[in-house]
């Protein structure tokens, strides 16, 4: 049940940190935006509990997710912008 619940906060906050971070080079797919919520939700889960602050079985919360979809989708709109070439 703690994955699902991971996907599910991880889907509200990729929608919610692509609101919050608008831009060219970020997803402009809505797939694309959630699946790096959802990843955005599982590296905010991974990095509390080996900081502490979630337990074993515990995943992050929406806030922790939103913070963790923001900080993805930063470094992809940082990739995306250095792989545009213009001639």
């Amino acid at each position: 049940m703690g994955i699902l619940w991971t996907v599910i906060i991880g889907f509200l906050a990729g929608v919610i940190a692509k609101f919050l971070m608008p831009g060219p080079n970020e997803p402009s797919g809505f797939i694309l935006t959630t699946i790096l919520g959802i990843v955005g939700a599982f590296v905010a889960t991974f990095l509390g509990q080996a900081i502490g602050w979630y337990g074993p079985n515990q995943g992050a919360g929406f806030i922790g997710a939103v913070v963790g979809a923001v900080v993805v989708l930063f470094i992809y709109g940082f990739i995306a912008s250095r792989r545009t070439t213009t001639y």
